[in-house]
């Protein structure tokens, strides 16, 4: 596909998916209904005023769950072009950071010692703060020596997620029945009952993340020389890894808040988009952020759809499309390097 059309066929396919999204699901909204509720949003009164039933759904139900999902895939796209650009490895993704697990841990503190209940934003500040904690620490140790070697940062973050991951076992083996389950069922990833507090919260935070990741493409651009060759081109080799490391880490962790857990996005996006428009960052990331977003509506579309009146959370979905990918991508590599299986 040439560049020149990728953009106008993710726009229109961005306006397709949230079309789409909107009127489909348990109960049918019809085109005409979300044309009056958006004309009447922005005070245009010529046309009939749409039905107080699918008015509600598209205002309060559907639309934050859609812009929910768009926010969360560009997100996690973005964040997965990012590290894969850093680390030159098209099989990287926020989870080398330990993101989730730092998450995943302070979800289940705020769980278990019950504030989680008591305040909107108690379970994505904890989120938040395990998943920035846990970066942390991941960064702290493999900058002992000064430097940050991009190796040591896959190694301290499979270590600290391990570590992370049976502190989340042991606080949940000393919990209450209806606290795992709720832990559970948040580990599996969803946007049902997303609202615009929801967004209130998390674009403030997500959008600049985005935008200044995209800004810095161009030095993404430079890492493709190894660091040395980057460095001798100008570019602060140190100062520009921990700026991307330290907003990778607070975008995902904020992300995973709004959603739960998502996988496969931050791996399987951009590795896709590197097939269509190739290793430009410049190029790579917005189309990263625009297809994160489009694949996470569909996948939550598709969830809402296969089986109603009951919903397949979003997790599951992009787990089970990511999966098989993830495979062929092993096995291609395998097979180009001449190794058997």
């Amino acid at each position: 596909m040439k560049r020149t059309i990728v953009f106008p066929v993710l726009f229109l396919s961005l306006a397709t998916a949230i079309v789409l999204s909107i009127g489909l699901g348990t109960v049918r909204v019809p085109p005409l209904s979300l044309l009056e509720t958006l004309l009447k949003g922005v005070g245009v009164n010529w046309l009939p005023a749409p039905l107080e039933r699918d008015a509600t759904i598209i205002v309060f139900l559907r639309l934050p769950r859609i812009l929910a999902a768009l926010l969360v895939g560009s997100t996690l796209a973005v964040c997965g072009a990012v590290m894969q650009g850093m680390f030159g490895n098209p099989m990287a993704s926020p989870e080398v950071l330990g993101v989730s697990a730092g998450g995943s841990l302070g979800a289940v503190i705020a769980i278990t010692a019950g504030i989680a209940g008591r305040s909107f934003l108690a379970l994505p500040l904890a989120t938040v703060a395990g998943a920035v904690i846990a970066s942390a620490v991941i960064y702290a140790i493999s900058s002992l020596r000064g430097n940050v070697s991009l190796l040591f940062i896959v190694i301290a973050g499979m270590a600290v997620s391990s570590l992370f991951n049976g502190a989340t076992s042991a606080l949940l083996m000393f919990s209450r029945e209806h606290e795992v389950s709720q832990f559970i069922f948040w580990t599996m990833g969803g946007l049902e009952g997303r609202t615009w507090m929801h967004l209130a919260v998390s674009a403030p935070v997500l959008v600049p993340c985005i935008a200044v990741l995209a800004v810095h493409s161009r030095e993404l651009n430079l890492f493709a020389l190894g660091e040395h060759g980057a460095a001798s081109l100008g570019m602060d080799v140190e100062a520009t890894k921990r700026l991307l490391l330290i907003l990778c880490a607070v975008a995902t962790g904020t992300a995973i808040s709004v959603s739960g857990p998502i996988g496969f996005i931050g791996l399987l996006v951009p590795h896709f988009f590197r097939f269509v428009v190739g290793a430009d960052n410049r190029i790579l990331i917005p189309a990263s952020a625009l297809g994160g977003g489009i694949f996470l509506i569909l996948c939550d579309l598709l969830g809402r759809i296969l089986a109603p009146p009951l919903e397949i959370r979003v997790g599951i979905i992009t787990a089970i499309m990511g999966s098989p990918y993830l495979i062929f991508l092993v096995v291609r590599s395998q097979m180009r390097r001449g190794g058997r299986l």
